[in-house]
């Protein structure tokens, strides 16, 4: 499985503690940013989909096979820098661009995984089941956080500290490989993501995060991160083979 990305969760600002980025297109309205941020998130789909297909017809998947180690940390480096080539553009309409080159990557990444399951008799019903169910947590979270009234920026720190653990043990598996521990990693990395995306959506209706681009991505990786591991337990639960 991929290391795990996600913008530094304490604070406001895009890398928390960097200044807070402020959208001069959009002000401080929360329901212009959250409007924003659904329309960029729903549009950074496309470049998903046409990263994976790239992906995909250059057998990226070969590349994961023949360096299973350098392979996944080259693709977590390049990630980690474009978070930072995003955050740089954030205030200009070239941090668009920027998520868009984001998730194209993110999608060649997915590769790997969606070429394992199309080797799959039931491959293609996995990945429409973890689909369906990143959705529906993607719902669910997003209505709580819009409808309560609640404030959950107290999850914050404990949420960062979760992550940072999440990513050291990726980070390990990679070298070690142990299944027993590939399965826990993604059930975890599934319930820190959702509460995520709770604490991203919150942080965007209560006017903690006033710029789309970097609300974007948040709500990205939480997704990206939800799908992956859902697909990933998926398949190694009930993934049937010809």
């Amino acid at each position: 499985m991929e290391p795990q990305l996600k913008p530094v969760p304490t604070g406001n600002g895009p890398f928390r503690g960097w200044p807070e980025a402020v959208d001069t297109t959009v002000g401080t309205d929360s329901s212009k940013v959250l409007r924003n941020t659904y329309w960029l998130l729903a549009l950074s789909m496309l470049p998903t989909i046409a990263g994976a297909y790239v992906g995909m017809s250059m057998n990226f998947a070969g590349v994961f096979k023949a360096s299973p180690i350098m392979a996944p940390l080259l693709m977590f480096g390049a990630m980690f820098g474009m978070l930072f080539v995003v955050s740089a553009l954030r205030n200009s309409s070239w941090g668009v661009l920027g998520v868009f080159g984001f998730t194209f990557v993110s999608g060649v990444m997915l590769a790997p995984m969606l070429q394992y399951a199309a080797g799959l008799r039931n491959g293609g019903q996995l990945v429409a089941i973890a689909g369906g169910m990143t959705a529906a947590v993607f719902l669910v979270m997003a209505t709580i956080a819009t409808v309560s009234k609640r404030d959950f920026s107290f999850m914050g720190k404990f949420l960062f500290i979760g992550l940072v653990l999440l990513i050291i043990a990726s980070v390990a598996n990679i070298f070690f490989q142990v299944p027993a521990f590939q399965i826990a990693i993604s059930a975890i990395a599934v319930f820190i993501f959702s509460l995520y995306l709770l604490y991203d959506v919150s942080a965007i209706v209560r006017g903690g995060q006033t710029n789309y681009i970097m609300a974007t991505l948040a709500l990205f990786l939480d997704i990206f991160n939800i799908f992956v591991n859902l697909l990933n337990l998926l398949l190694m639960f009930s993934g049937q083979r010809d």
